[in-house]
C-alpha cells in the first residue's frame, strides 16, 4: 500500500474535524444516492475560512477526502475554495480519482461550498 492510499485508510478510520461546530455561521448537508451522507459546518473570518467540521457516513472515499480537506483548506480564502474541482481534490489527496468514484471525492467539497455560500447568505441578512 503506497502512502497516499495509507493516508486516505487513515482519514477513513480516524477522521479529523469530526462533529457539529459550535458557533457556525454555515453548514450544509448533501445526500447521494449511493448512500454518502455528509454534513460540514464552519465559521469563516475576513474571508477566509477560520474553522471547518464535517460529520456523517460514507465511503473509505467520501469520508477520507472531507476528512483531508477539513484540514487542508482551513485559511484559505472562501472565492478561492468556492472554484475547487476534481482536479485540485485529486492533488489535495495526492491520488487519481477513477470515474465511478469522483461523486465519493467531491461530496465533501460540495458541501464544503454549500456552506460558505450558505454563510454568505446569513452574514447577508445579518447585515441588512
Amino acid at each position: 500500500m503506497d502512502i497516499y492510499a495509507k493516508n486516505i485508510l487513515d482519514h477513513y478510520q480516524r477522521p479529523r474535524n469530526f462533529g457539529p461546530l459550535d458557533g457556525a455561521v454555515g453548514h450544509h448537508e448533501l445526500n447521494h444516492s449511493c448512500g454518502d451522507d455528509i454534513t460540514v459546518y464552519l465559521k469563516t473570518e475576513a474571508g477566509k475560512i477560520k474553522q471547518l467540521s464535517f460529520e456523517g457516513h460514507g465511503c473509505s472515499i467520501s469520508m477520507a477526502a472531507t476528512s483531508i480537506l477539513s484540514e487542508a483548506l482551513v485559511g484559505r480564502e472562501i472565492t478561492e475554495v468556492l472554484k475547487l474541482n476534481l482536479v485540485d481534490v485529486q492533488k489535495i489527496l495526492g491520488i487519481d480519482i477513477s470515474l465511478r468514484r469522483e461523486k465519493c471525492a467531491l461530496i465533501g467539497l460540495r458541501a464544503i461550498q454549500g456552506a460558505i455560500k450558505e454563510s454568505i447568505l446569513e452574514i447577508s441578512k445579518s447585515t441588512h
